[in-house]
């Protein structure tokens, strides 16, 4: 009388997947991959610092040349209005 009984409910077969996992350990070599992955991070730091230094040193190669441009109008200019006087 104090348990109550559910009632009975077909049995639903259920549905399995087997994916066969193949857990046999990967041969070591003995070495650690740390130190690769340190020079790693290393080359690519290295790359990043050259990129940025070439691309201001490029950035300064052409402030450098348009300052010239103008400054060789500028001769231009007064040396051809100092010769019509």
């Amino acid at each position: 009388m104090f348990c109550p009984r559910l009632p009975d409910t077909p049995h639903v077969p259920s549905i399995t997947t087997h994916i066969p996992q193949d857990h046999a350990p990967a041969p070591s070599t003995g070495r650690s991959v740390a130190p690769f992955v340190g020079v790693g991070a290393g080359a690519v730091a290295a790359v990043v610092v050259v990129g940025v230094v070439l691309t201001a040193l490029l950035a300064a190669v052409a402030v450098s040349a348009v300052s010239v441009a103008i400054a060789a109008v500028v001769l231009r200019s007064l040396v051809t209005g100092a010769n019509r006087r």
